[in-house]
């Protein structure tokens, strides 16, 4: 028996609408998140990750399937004695208190003093000495969120269930909460299970990262262990992998050792009876040159590179992402069938123009092998 949070086989069915059938929101998950550990939930929109989050609070009904705590069955009881804690993407601060009011919510039953202490000792954690006093209209978007995490914590709750609680703030802030955030939680200890659809926010914050497809966990690992490893193709494209190459295109690139476990860390693509498939992740790809010119820029490449050929493309697209010049590939092959794959535009002047045949460059660090 695992302490902490164990659910198995749990099913959420919702009722159809004007004459179609019940939707399945969460089909037959089974997840164990031990006591002290946290675990992010990833998905698309519609994948029952906030579907089975609320099952676990006891605020979706259960079809089928248990719910433990510790061992025991909690399936059947209230909301507010489950002794979990919630936390949504718009905090829920109540207007009417001020700060220390909002986080003293859920701490009824202790005696004055030790309940400022508690208040305080919260505030001080979240990075909010002495804000007790201030109305909660003066705040930020940001400072309002860590009060929010402060009035959840400040119970201390035997499980902490947060549904997209930085989804509202922009991406610099939330960036820097999700940090703070993993930092508070492994401070107190706190056992949480965590929903959002930002992959880089799930995978700062928490211990084993999920992935869950049309209600079921298609995937769960540690985070440097779900990006080396994704494990389908389905869960590499939500991941932003892409191109996906076939063993036969891959071949055609001259990058076949790499399905072959020719990296270490790798493990042999098709092992589990699929086929063989090469994903390639945001950055594996970088423009060096022209084609039939000598590569330009960092010659050294990436551990690995020397074994593996550069391959040529040409380029359909150009776009800047967050400072770095991007262009759209189309790589060509024998049989007549091509790929966009996205190269990283190393070198100043025409490589990677519009038009042009660029050269590229493969970082296998930045590949994963999967059954297609």
């Amino acid at each position: 028996m695992t302490d902490g949070l164990t659910i198995d086989g749990l099913r959420v069915v919702y009722p159809g609408g004007r004459g179609a059938g019940p939707v399945v929101a969460v089909d037959g998950v089974d997840l164990e998140i031990p006591a002290g550990r946290i675990v992010a939930l990833l998905g698309a929109s519609g994948s029952g990750k906030s579907s089975l989050l609320r099952a676990v609070a006891g605020l979706e009904p259960v079809a089928a399937g248990s719910i433990r705590w510790d061992g025991r069955d909690v399936v059947g009881t209230p909301v507010h004695r489950r002794g979990f804690g919630l936390m949504f993407q718009e905090g829920q601060l109540f207007p009417f208190r001020d700060v220390g009011g909002n986080v003293a919510y859920g701490l009824t039953g202790l005696p004055r003093a030790e309940r400022a202490r508690r208040v305080a000792e919260m505030l001080e954690l979240v990075g909010l000495p002495g804000y007790g006093p201030r109305p909660i209209t003066t705040l930020s978007g940001g400072q309002a969120q860590r009060v929010a995490i402060a009035r959840a914590l400040a119970p201390r709750p035997r499980l902490l269930l947060l549904d997209e609680p930085l989804s509202a703030l922009d991406r610099a802030l939330r960036e820097q909460l999700a940090v703070d955030l993993r930092a508070i939680l492994a401070e107190q200890g706190t056992t949480a299970l965590y929903v959002t659809h930002d992959q880089d926010e799930a995978m700062t914050v928490a211990d084993e990262v999920g992935v869950m497809e049309a209600g079921r966990l298609a995937r769960l690992a540690a985070p440097a262990e779900l990006w080396a490893d994704p494990g389908s193709a389905s869960v590499a494209a939500f991941l932003g992998f892409g191109p996906i190459l076939t063993r036969e295109q891959t071949e055609a690139l001259g990058w076949a050792v790499l399905l072959d476990g020719g990296r270490p860390g790798a493990r042999e693509a098709g092992s589990g009876g699929g086929g063989a498939a090469l994903a390639l992740a945001p950055g594996a790809l970088s423009v060096v040159g022209l084609a039939g010119e000598a590569p330009r820029g960092d010659d050294a490449g990436a551990p690995g590179t020397a074994m593996l050929p550069e391959v040529s493309g040409t380029v359909l697209a150009r776009r800047v992402r967050r400072g770095r010049v991007e262009a759209d590939v189309s790589l060509d092959f024998p049989d007549g069938d091509a790929v966009v794959a996205t190269g990283v535009n190393g070198v100043e002047g025409p490589a990677g123009e519009i038009g042009t045949t660029a050269l590229l460059r493969l970082d296998p660090t930045r590949t994963a092998n999967i059954e297609f």
